[in-house]
């Protein structure tokens, strides 16, 4: 367990498919980071929250807060052995009775349904999920994990198709307040393998969950949709100081990307509108931690510190890569019939002439991809073992680092000028409430 005097520190996993084997990368790497380094031991992260694929990751790393190496280890052992029907059906039979299905409704539904009970829940069928989580989260370990100290909370956030609202499900140690703002609120409950089914469910993809709030049954989707605030759970949970894991690029190079001028298939429209869902929400959230600290900047220092705002480092890891262009490189390595099934919307191609990679990329549960995203999250976060160690106080073993390779840790201070770049910001909490920002 922590000393009194480490600031508490949350771990926020973010939404994306497949995508979030980067994140496992990341992990692996700071586990290296730590053993590098003179840190506490114990659980670095007592406050995580995930979405959707990363609400999965941090509930199984909640299930081993008491030995967080141990937890990162299980992680990478399924990732980089992933195969989709793990996931999801790709049999002949499931996928005609999933996809096949769900394209005639879309196609010709209409003069069918009358005559048939054809209605399919989604694209495919996740059933198989559920039996990999049960051997791969280890949930009933959470409350007695959370009484003994190893953990103070866990959050994992789902969309209700019923109500329309975006819920954030948290367990905590300590009581705290439920938190409600405009289309999104926050209910205490026991995280079970439906709140992970319901968080991970791809609109269209994978089917809806039931879930239960004050009595009443909901139906559930991805936590990623509506997400207007993915930070907001871990300050609202206690945390201190945060570590973000994206699953997309937060900013593009320089210079023109090649494009086609080829009218959209439906799959580059749908990959489109999951790239909104998943990646948009974090830049958002970004451009508003610019705002919220530009106003705080002209409030006098005494105003702020009788203020319940408080400052909360923030440090963002990101893809340095186009996820996309990584997953064009391995479409062939999706079985067959689920290729045949992403071909009918426009899913073709291979490497720089692909189309609809995008899409394929939520979807690509195979280890030939899940490995190079976990080697790309590695070596991001090892280019800034520096940056991390400061993050955390962690005292490096290694030797000083020189001048030139020093300058990340120096733009650590200004980095509030630009959100958009994955480096340390400030974030003050409270201050959505208390600050009226621009619609």
């Amino acid at each position: 367990m922590q000393p009194s005097a480490t600031p508490v520190t949350g771990l926020i996993l973010t939404g994306g498919g497949a995508r979030a084997a980067y994140q496992v990368g990341v992990l692996r790497a700071l586990v290296t980071i730590r053993r590098q380094c003179v840190a506490p031991e114990g659980n670095p992260f007592p406050v995580i929250a995930g979405t959707s694929a990363g609400a999965i990751n941090a509930a199984a790393l909640a299930g081993d807060a008491d030995d967080f190496e141990q937890g990162v280890a299980k992680l990478v052992s399924i990732w980089q052995g992933f195969h989709a029907e793990q996931v999801y059906r790709s049999d002949s039979i499931g996928v005609i009775r999933s996809g096949a299905r769900w394209l005639t409704m879309m196609s010709i539904g209409w003069v069918i349904a009358r005559w048939r009970r054809l209605k399919p829940r989604s694209l495919l069928d996740n059933e198989p999920l559920a039996g990999l989580l049960e051997r791969m989260v280890r949930l009933e370990r959470i409350p007695e994990l959370i009484r003994d100290g190893h953990l103070k909370a866990l959050a994992v956030s789902a969309s209700s198709y019923t109500s329309g609202e975006h819920v954030t499900f948290y367990n905590a140690a300590e009581e705290v307040t439920a938190w409600v703002r405009s289309q999104r609120r926050a209910v205490r409950d026991h995280i079970g393998l439906p709140h992970l089914l319901a968080s991970s469910a791809i609109p269209f993809v994978f089917p809806a969950k039931q879930l239960t709030i004050d009595g009443e049954p909901e139906w559930f989707g991805d936590g990623s949709m509506r997400q207007a605030a993915p930070i907001s759970p871990a300050i609202h949970l206690g945390a201190e100081r945060i570590l973000v894991i994206g699953a997309g690029r937060m900013h593009e190079p320089p210079g023109k990307r090649q494009v086609s001028g080829d009218y959209p298939t439906m799959a580059q429209i749908a990959g489109h509108a999951l790239s909104n869902i998943f990646l948009d929400a974090l830049a958002v959230d970004f451009e508003r931690l610019q705002r919220i600290n530009r106003t705080l900047q002209l409030l006098p220092a005494e105003a702020r510190e009788k203020s319940a705002l408080r400052p909360i480092d923030v440090l963002l890891i990101a893809p340095s890569q186009r996820l996309d262009d990584i997953a064009a490189r391995h479409l062939d390595a999706l079985p067959r019939t689920i290729r045949t099934l992403l071909r009918g919307v426009g899913v073709s191609g291979q490497g720089s002439a692909a189309r609809g990679a995008a899409l394929a990329s939520y979807l690509l549960f195979e280890a030939d991809f899940t490995r190079e995203l976990m080697d790309l999250g590695e070596s991001d976060t090892l280019a800034r073992r520096d940056e991390v160690a400061a993050f955390f106080g962690w005292v490096p073993r290694w030797p000083a680092a020189s001048e030139e390779s020093a300058a990340p840790a120096k733009r650590h201070a200004s980095a509030v000028t630009d959100p958009l770049t994955p480096e340390t910001v400030h974030y003050f909490a409270g201050a959505e409430a208390a600050v009226p920002l621009p619609a």
